[in-house]
């Protein structure tokens, strides 16, 4: 069999990232769905476990760059990506927070979202790693239709052929009717109602207090979450270890995990790659998928 060949970036050096790279290119279960390839100087001189350096950041940040070019040349038919650390990117000088404006910037794609996959529940931001009290007002109506734009073309890949999707509100009670804030009413329904008119099957603002909680019983398929936290502390609660970052918009398949470097367990043979063999075994999928023509099934899964 012809299988995939997955690129697995080792993320910071400092961190878990090359053990658990490392420990999931071994695991049977990806070696059964491609051929992975690591990508990043594992022994950095100048880097130390569990230590914050900029020659951390910029080793990360190389190995990103050489899988990513090696997927726009065909080289490798998706990236699986460890966790960088965004203070060891700033000491290096590099200017972005994470690995999604990169990988916008690195394959010029023109709109990406974030969003969070696991068989209980999955996620899509609408803003990513900004400030909270930034959100009101990166949040306008262009944006959040555009999410919502991505998530109902990109979803089909993962099985959903007519994806249902949701939209958190931004306040406590989704703005109570404009008493504790006015955010859905002059932004988040109009972007809504614009998507319903394209033939998108997309319903709210809702609470998000309830809202995660249908999500998860199967009402919806996915959530459109207004800033971070607000989506990831429900599909971590549910899924820590299993959901796996992928990023909608690009002309690659990138997947990741659904945690940080965990320099407090760096350099100790600690760390647990389930989520590194989740994001590597559903870059399989879909690679797999994208060659056939076909989704990667409902659950990721062909």
């Amino acid at each position: 069999m012809n299988l995939p060949r997955v690129a697995i970036t080792i993320g910071d050096p400092a961190g878990i990232g090359p053990e658990i790279a490392a420990k999931a290119a071994a695991d049977p279960r990806v070696l059964e769905l491609c051929t992975p390839v690591l990508y990043g100087r594992i022994y950095t001189p100048g880097v130390r476990a569990g230590t914050l350096s900029a020659e951390a950041g910029r080793t990360a940040y190389g190995a990103i760059v050489a899988a990513v070019e090696d997927a726009i040349a065909g080289d490798v038919d998706a990236i699986a990506t460890a966790p960088i650390n965004k203070a060891a990117f700033a000491l290096a000088g590099l200017p972005w927070r994470g690995h999604t404006e990169l990988l916008a910037h690195l394959t010029g794609a023109p709109s990406v979202a974030m969003m969070f996959h696991a068989d209980a529940l999955r996620v899509v931001l609408a803003t990513i790693h900004e400030p909270l009290s930034s959100v009101p007002r990166l949040l306008t109506r262009e944006l959040l239709a555009g999410v919502i734009r991505l998530a109902s073309r990109d979803l089909p890949r993962f099985g959903f052929s007519q994806p249902r999707l949701a939209v958190c509100g931004l306040n406590p009670h989704a703005g109570e009717g404009g008493v504790l804030g006015d955010e859905e009413q002059r932004v988040i329904e109009p972007a809504i109602a614009a998507c319903a008119g394209e033939g998108i099957r997309v319903a709210g603002p809702f609470p998000a207090d309830t809202l995660f909680v249908r999500a998860s019983r199967g009402e919806f398929d996915a959530v459109i979450a207004c800033y971070h936290d607000q989506g990831l502390i429900p599909v971590k609660l549910l899924a820590f270890g299993k959901a796996v970052n992928v990023t909608l918009g690009l002309p690659i398949i990138r997947t990741s995990v659904d945690h940080g470097t965990a320099f407090d367990i760096a350099g100790r043979n600690a760390a647990d790659p389930g989520s590194m063999i989740e994001a590597v075994t559903l870059a399989a999928r879909l690679a797999r998928a994208a060659r056939g023509g076909q989704a990667a099934g409902a659950e990721g899964r062909p």
